[in-house]
């Protein structure tokens, strides 16, 4: 009995002593996190996002002027099937809303962003962002051909047409 008392009396003890901040290297780990924390935030800050081409197989998509209609088509059925459980086009769900993301972001970065999802949430400081703000990863399987028909159906839904 004087055991299990002496045993609550230790684990109560550690919990009151670990609320009440822990040692002074606790203490400087936690500044270290901040800095570097703020540190990464302002190298996301300074990325221009319309120079950006992201982490991945593909560095330069040449766009046409008009609208390619079939592949918008084709786009907007792989976006429904692969995409639309996590996106909408006009409002926050577990992803960002998608309306427009040709104005904010490059082609190249958007295709790489849903080819090579896992490398850019790691490395492009767009995505870690973008990460840390909606604490999902994504995660989709999409050949470049399928990233390119979205990307395509993504110029439609923001050319208004």
């Amino acid at each position: 009995m004087k055991r299990l008392t002496y045993l609550k009396i230790g684990v109560l003890a550690m919990i009151l002593l670990s609320a009440c901040g822990g040692s002074k290297q606790e203490s400087k780990t936690s500044q270290n996190t901040e800095t570097t924390t703020q540190v990464s935030s302002a190298k996301t800050e300074e990325v221009d996002p319309m120079k950006n081409k992201g982490i991945g197989p593909v560095k330069e998509v040449k766009l046409s002027e008009t609208i390619d209609k079939t592949l918008a088509k084709k786009g907007e059925e792989i976006f429904k099937i692969k995409c639309s459980a996590c996106h909408k086009l006009d409002e926050r769900y577990v992803g960002p809303p998608l309306r427009g993301i040709t104005q904010r972001r490059t082609p190249e970065w958007i295709m790489n962003m849903m080819i090579n999802t896992q490398e850019m949430l790691q490395k492009d400081p767009i995505a870690k962002k973008l990460l840390e703000e909606y604490m999902t990863q994504m995660s989709i399987q999409i050949s470049e051909e399928e990233a390119r028909a979205v990307l395509e159906y993504f110029r439609k839904i923001d050319s208004g047409k």
